[in-house]
């Protein structure tokens, strides 16, 4: 007769926990602000939180120096293009990508790297798109860019209770667009998906890189989820492009972003306008202009010079604690999450918590999507939950998390009943919960990240225990309406 292994009480009686134990002494100093006010914070999927030392450095370096717009050519903008060009040198090397094959363009969030490529990639009927369910809204909207140009557009589904991929049905979709393909020689189509789900925390297979190239696709990458806690070697894995935000990583700076992309494939990307700082020359009455020849070309007017240097300070702050020591952390601290959310039962014997993606650590990352249930097995409103944890000091993400692709796999929504023709006269997020049928309107997401610790973990847990475990339904007050999705 076998026995049920005996749950950790705590993340630290983990095996490995103790090896990540210099989290601890970073939290206790360089982010000590965390713990002001007795608050949680559980959203780094939403963004990192940044350390003491980034702003002292940015500080520091702001009153030792004085910069001005790298477009002049004055001893003040060679200060600024610099400090510019060794950031672009420090994102290359943090992903150990060659610079002959890779170029840095910098933007102002992941979502202007997706603009860019939708923007300027060469779509058409022998050039299609193909996305996952699982993505960001900022990568389904690289569709309506698609679909302008007469390209089709085709999504793969979510299969199973981990919401995850099948591998089959991915290669079923790119053989699908080629078989649709015809026109000039050369054209290639656009793979788009996410290395880690914003919305379930599933990891999906960096080897679909190579495996669309060998259909014959470009692939963008998002990995804006994945990055801050997970290597990501570019020496190894070599998308087309690669968009991501830096507060995601390590909290600071807000407001950029990048595109790394091969320079092989940022060469054929044609940009329907251009702009100051984007062209070598340009006429008026000649109605004529050259843009750059390198990655400036991308760069809309003037970059955020007073912010991207501290990019490079952000990476060499997060190389020095190790993104696998990071990674560690994270995992140890999911993994008993799960596990503890799993055993909390009603007396009724229905489960409280109903996990959307996988139940398990293996091939995920940091991010537990779930909804609550009351005793008699209806969900607790995420609304609800939202309003009781900030009350309580928690700060976390309620909602669909812009990935509504994923949110229709989790809810079981048919393609059926989301024809534009039964939503008709469907104006607001509620009306359109009630037409498909649904109880709520999205879930609840908990992240670890960089500085999490197991205190996190544990008051989060003994938070939902000790205010929703065996809670009736109730007449709570008037909740909010649901604004955007």
């Amino acid at each position: 007769m076998t026995t049920e292994p005996t749950p950790h009480t705590s993340p630290t009686a983990l095996p490995g926990y103790a090896a990540t134990g210099r989290i601890d002494e970073l939290r206790a100093t360089e982010y000590r602000h965390l713990d002001t006010d007795g608050q949680v914070y559980l959203d780094y999927a939403g963004a990192g939180v940044v350390a003491q030392a980034q702003v002292r450095e940015h500080h520091d370096r702001l009153l030792a120096g004085l910069y001005s717009n790298p477009h002049s050519e004055n001893p003040t903008s060679a200060a600024a293009g610099s400090l510019v060009q060794t950031a672009r040198r420090a994102v290359l090397d943090f992903f150990r990508a060659d610079p002959a094959e890779y170029a840095v363009v910098f933007t102002p969030n992941a979502s202007g790297a997706c603009r860019l490529v939708g923007e300027a990639y060469d779509f058409g009927r022998a050039a299609p798109l193909v996305l996952t369910w699982d993505n960001h809204n900022s990568v389904n909207g690289i569709r309506e860019y698609a679909r302008s140009a007469g390209a089709s557009v085709r999504y793969v589904p979510l299969s199973g209770p981990e919401l995850r991929v099948a591998e089959s049905d991915l290669v079923t979709a790119l053989d699908a667009g080629l078989v649709r393909r015809w026109g000039r020689p050369g054209r290639r189509g656009l793979l788009a998906y996410p290395a880690q789900s914003n919305f379930s925390g599933v990891q999906h297979p960096l080897s679909w890189v190579e495996l669309a190239h060998q259909h014959g696709y470009d692939v963008l990458l998002d990995a804006a989820a994945f990055a801050p806690t997970n290597r990501l070697d570019l020496s190894v894995v070599r998308p087309d492009f690669v968009c991501l935000s830096w507060y995601k990583l390590f909290g600071y700076p807000t407001g950029v972003g990048a595109l790394l992309a091969r320079r092989d494939a940022l060469a054929r990307l044609r940009r329907p306008w251009f702009a100051g700082g984007t062209i070598r020359a340009v006429s008026v009455q000649g109605d004529w202009h050259r843009p750059m020849d390198d990655e400036s070309a991308f760069e809309d007017g003037t970059l955020n010079f007073l912010s991207i240097p501290d990019v490079e300070f952000g990476l060499r702050w997060l190389d020095s604690i190790g993104v696998d020591l990071v990674h560690a952390r994270v995992g140890l601290l999911t993994e008993w999450l799960l596990e503890r959310l799993a055993m909390l039962r009603h007396n009724t014997g229905g489960p409280l918590v109903q996990v959307y993606g996988p139940t398990t650590q293996t091939g995920r990352g940091g991010t537990v999507t779930f909804n609550l249930r009351h005793p008699d097995g209806t969900l607790v409103d995420e609304r609800l939950v939202a309003r009781e944890a900030a009350a309580a000091g928690f700060s976390l993400r309620t909602g669909c998390f812009c990935n509504p692709g994923a949110g229709e796999g989790a809810f079981g929504i048919s393609r059926t009943s989301t024809r534009r023709r039964l939503l008709a006269g469907v104006d607001t997020i509620d009306k359109y919960l009630a037409a498909l049928r649904l109880p709520t309107g999205g879930a609840v997401r908990v992240s670890f990240g960089l500085a999490s610790t197991a205190t996190d973990a544990q008051r989060f847990v003994a938070f939902a225990q000790s205010t929703y475990l065996n809670r009736a339904v109730g007449t709570e007050s008037p909740l909010p309406p649901r604004l955007r999705c």
